[in-house]
């Protein structure tokens, strides 16, 4: 219409002749216009921005054109084109006056509100005029933008426009509606329910007002309304919404404590974004646990991880007593530990302290010593009213813990708490622990603080007993036999384990001590009391027969050794040589030489066999029968040439041969022991004798020539050689060390070489050794060892093999380890020998080694069990690190046996840890309790079990014990850095897995 009046006007004022000219052109851009917006009308947008571009450029008037400016950007922004708001921007910008301004930006504003586009609405409504708008317009604008604003979440925007609408006949319900749900969001629920009041009568609106009207009736703590509004909406809807209205009924059940009710709407919470927290699993935990379901209840709060919150500290407090209830005190102990470790609640701290150290005195602790778990709670909370229980329970702990150590540390630096009879009792057992591992210096001394405090008789007389046995080991036999003395006299001795054997620890002392007499009556005793242990009565029968013949009681002393091998001794072989030996005393030459054959056929691994060889010659000897004398010799150098006996009996064999006239047969002997076994005695004697056969044929020269060969023959100085080794010998017998020393040290650098040089550095060596002057002993033991067998090379390389191993040189000390398991004669060096051989091997990780030497230390039938042990855990140790776990196993299964202490520790470990490999993930751990109950000392054990119990049951499905024990592991054990290494490891492994379930797990945080 209005389009119709600007045409008339036109033909008003111009003449006749310009209207006949412009009407075709006239009517053709009408045309065109109406067809474009026909087009524009019926949305077919493309082929009308076409015709209005086309009509643009032809058209001659400027409204033409800005009306086709005007629809041209229409079309462009309903067909999305990249220009589109340049087109309008233009057109604005272009055409300032157009009637058509305020409407395109209220058109396109609404367009793309209608489409979704509301950041680009919010554009556009930004530039409309609002004076311009009529009312219905206004309410539009006003709702669109608010609901613009609401779906970009500023909510005071788009109350702004929503309040402006709220009375509003077509958009007031929708605006209470969003203007509700903003209150909603905002936690101003009383107003939200208001507004929700007012629309929920609107069937549009009433199903989602039933959950938030659920929701809001909930949040201000109208649990019944919440339940009823949930329960109306849960049928009808959707899987999201009903999840949550799960959630909304179940919560509201539990705060009303209806926790049956409760169970299987919490139960139906599918979580936000699939992932329950730590408050969803402690809910419906806890809703179990008031039902009594212990099980469920564990099974819920056990999925608690990283929780560090008031929710957390009364979940782990339910969760320990669920535990209990189901008597895994284990777990129950863990869940406690952690309770007891936040302060939201004092009162459920307290209590979970209080349970916690409870458990520790049941059941062990691996994470600290129980007697200072108790002790902490105490001192913390003095006015507990299980203060005096708890303290029975110290005193108690001290001992069964079995952590000495810790237990003694706090008894002697805590003064608040002073218990004289605990003290005495965990000194006592210190030393024991001491005397086990062979520090026996160390052991006296807790022994000696134990018997400070004489509180318990029984205690008293083991401390002294355990200190004799102490001395006895270090060698002081005088101050052990004074020891074994006081101990006989004591009140309480003979109720003691001890008693049984105290006759025959008191023999063997007397026997160290050369008191054969009070040795063979203390050993008499013992062999005729009815409860003497087998293996000790049969050593007191040969300690009896060495007694009765150092004493040259002959006969008695064979009784004895027949004694021992009618009751089957381990050393029978021992006793036989014996009592083969005493004929010869007794006037039964033929017997005794019938008994040595008889040895040597029956005992031919004996090492004890060249004894009786060399025994059996002399016997001949002594008979004048001088060829079978020869034989003996010879088939002692034959059958076993690196016995000490080999020099004697060359020697005694040449003399045999010079006293028949065989003088240059005995000669080249003679000469073949100076060149073969220089500086032994033998050899000093073989150079005497040959001498004089030298002299006897007149051939002084050639003994002059021949003696210059010999190193250790100087023959100018030998008076003086003699006198100067005497007088350094002196002050040694006589105990005066530091001058003997100086004495020998000047003695070897005049005559480095000289006649008593084996016996000088011998002698310097041990007297170095016993200063525990290890770098200056072993040059010394070196040069012993260095020189034929003699009466000291076994002893000097015990020695210098016990040096290099305290240097854990473990290669030279394998060196001389191997000669001395060849060269020695007494089988307790053997033995030494052995064990450390298959010890040193280890330390070198030659695992193949050690095992085979471990392997022929268990062939010994006379080792005692720690040995055995030893060996065993050699084995274990190296079968572990050549990934032979079968046979680690099986090794691991014999220590456990026999093993005590730390080596007892580390087998319990390795069971639990072939449990856990079995998939016996509950034994595993059972395993690893024991360890904490009885070897809680062993801290680095304690450690590697707990971590193998967390990976136990995180198996076990209990991703709460597994987290809470690995935390603590890199806590409490900070020292053992592989230990912390590995459990972080399996922590971030573990949380990375529960974060998936959990949305309250924390990844990356340990």
């Amino acid at each position: 219409m209005f389009k119709n009046l600007i045409i008339a006007s036109i033909f008003l004022l111009i003449s006749a002749t310009s209207i006949s000219q412009q009407t075709a052109v006239f009517t053709n851009d009408l045309v065109d216009y109406n067809q474009a917006l026909e087009l524009y009308n019926n949305n077919q947008f493309l082929a009308a921005q076409s015709l209005f571009a086309k009509l643009k450029d032809s058209a001659k008037e400027e409204t033409v054109k800005s009306d086709c400016s005007y629809y041209i950007a229409n079309c462009a922004v309903r067909l999305n084109q990249q220009d589109a708001d340049q087109l309008m921007e233009d057109f604005v910008t272009n055409y300032p006056t157009s009637i058509k301004r305020n409407s395109a930006f209220i058109d396109v504003a609404n367009y793309y509100f209608e489409n979704g586009k509301y950041s680009h609405a919010r554009k556009w409504y930004d530039k409309v005029d609002e004076g311009s708008l009529s009312r219905g317009e206004k309410d539009r604008f006003n709702f669109n933008n608010g609901y613009a604003f609401f779906k970009s979440k500023r909510y005071n925007e788009a109350k702004k426009y929503f309040n402006r609408v709220s009375t509003s006949e077509k958009y007031g319900s929708q605006a209470k509606y969003y203007l509700g749900f903003i209150a909603y969001e905002g936690d101003e629920y009383e107003e939200a329910n208001e507004l929700f009041e007012e629309v929920k009568d609107e069937e549009r609106y009433a199903e989602g007002l039933s959950y938030y009207q659920a929701d809001m009736n909930f949040k201000l703590g109208k649990f019944d309304k919440a339940i009823s509004l949930g329960k109306e909406q849960y049928d009808k809807s959707n899987p999201q919404e009903k999840s949550e209205l799960s959630k909304i009924i179940g919560e509201s059940y539990f705060n009303l404590e209806k926790y049956a009710e409760a169970i299987p709407y919490l139960k139906d919470y599918k979580g936000k974004r699939g992932r329950w927290n730590n408050t969803d699993y402690y809910q419906l935990g806890y809703a179990y646990y008031m039902q009594g379901d212990y099980s469920n209840a564990i099974n819920e709060f056990n999925k608690i991880v990283d929780g560090r919150n008031s929710v957390a500290q009364n979940a782990y407090y339910h969760l320990a007593e669920s535990y209990v209830k189901s008597n895994q005190k284990q777990q129950a102990l863990n869940a406690f530990k952690n309770a007891s470790e936040m302060d939201f609640s004092a009162e459920i701290q307290e209590d979970a302290w209080l349970n916690y150290a409870k458990l520790s005195y049941e059941i062990g602790n691996s994470y600290q010593p129980v007697p200072q778990v108790i002790l902490s709670f105490i001192e913390k909370y003095p006015d507990n009213k299980h203060q005096e229980a708890l303290k029975d329970l110290l005193i108690d702990s001290y001992i069964t813990s079995k952590n000495y150590k810790a237990a003694m540390e706090l008894l002697e630096n805590n003064k608040s708490f002073e218990n004289k009879l605990a003290y005495q009792k965990v000194g006592f057992y210190r030393g024991i622990e001491l005397y086990n591992a062979g520090s026996y210096k160390e052991a006296i001394d807790f022994f000696n603080k134990s018997l400070k405090e004489p509180r318990d008789a029984s205690f008293t007389a083991r401390a002294t007993y355990w200190k004799a046995e102490s001395d006895f080991q270090l060698s002081k036999f005088d101050e052990s036999l004074i020891g074994y003395k006081q101990y006989l006299q004591l009140p309480g001795a003979s109720k003691t384990p001890e008693f049984k054997n105290s006759s025959y620890n008191l023999g063997y002392n007397y026997f160290k001590l050369k008191d054969y007499s009070e040795a063979i009556t203390n050993f008499k005793k013992f062999v005729s009391a009815t409860n003497s242990e087998a293996a000790r009565k049969n050593d007191a029968y040969l300690r009896l027969g060495d007694s009765y013949f150092v004493t040259s009681q002959y006969w008695p002393a064979m009784e004895n050794y027949n004694a021992a091998i009618e009751s089957g001794s381990n050393d029978n072989d021992y006793a036989q040589f014996q009592k083969a030996i005493s004929y010869g005393f007794v006037d039964r030459t033929d017997t005794k030489i019938k008994e040595l054959d008889a040895f040597i056929s029956g005992y031919p691994k004996s090492i004890y066999r060249d004894d009786a060889l060399y025994e059996l010659g002399n016997t001949y000897v002594s008979q004048n029968k001088n060829s079978d004398a020869i034989n003996a010799y010879d088939r002692l150098a034959r059958e076993i040439p690196k016995s000490s006996f080999v020099s004697k009996s060359l020697l005694k064999k040449a003399l045999i041969l010079d006293n028949t006239g065989k003088s240059n047969d005995a000669l080249l002997l003679f000469k073949r022991v100076a060149k073969d076994y220089p500086s032994t005695p033998e050899a000093m004697q073989a150079v005497s004798s040959a001498k004089i056969i030298y002299i006897d044929q007149g051939k002084v020269g050639d003994y002059a020539s021949w003696v210059k060969t010999l190193d250790f023959v100087q023959v100018e100085d030998t008076e003086l050689d003699d006198a100067t080794y005497q007088a350094a010998e002196k002050p040694y017998l006589e105990n005066k060390v530091g001058q003997a020393i100086t004495r020998f040290e000047d003695y070897l650098k005049q005559f480095p070489n000289g006649n008593h040089a084996l016996e000088a550095n011998f002698y310097l060596g041990q007297m170095y050794f016993a200063d525990g002057k290890s770098d200056k002993a072993i040059p010394h033991y070196e040069f012993t060892v260095s020189k034929e067998r003699s009466e000291f090379t076994e002893q000097a390389l015990a020695r210098i093999s016990e040096l290099y191993l305290a240097k854990k040189d473990y290669a030279n000390s394998l060196k001389y380890l191997k000669r001395l398991e060849s060269e020695a004669d007494f089988p307790q060096n053997i033995i030494f020998a052995q064990t450390n051989s298959m010890k040193a091997s280890y330390e070198l990780k030659n695992y193949a080694e050690a095992v085979a030497y471990a392997e022929k230390v268990l062939l010994n039938a006379k080792i005692d069990n720690a040995i055995k042990s030893d060996a065993q855990i050699i084995i274990a140790r190296s079968a572990i690190k050549t990934n032979d776990e079968n046979k680690a196993k099986k090794a691991y299964a014999e220590v456990s046996k026999i093993a005590t202490g730390q080596l007892a520790a580390e087998a319990l470990y390795f069971e639990a840890y072939f449990k856990n490999k079995d998939g016996n993930f509950s034994g595993s751990n059972d395993s690893i309790q024991k360890l904490a109950k009885d070897y809680s000392g062993y801290k680095y054990f304690g450690a590697r079990g707990l971590l193998l119990m967390a990976k136990n049951f995180y198996a076990l499905e209990d991703a709460y014990q597994a987290t809470y024990i690995l935390e603590s592991v890199t806590k409490n054990f900070t020292e053992f850095t592989d230990v912390v290494d590995e459990a972080k490891v399996e922590l971030a492994k573990i949380k990375a897995a529960e974060a998936k379930t959990n949305s309250s797990v924390e990844v990356g945080k340990n």
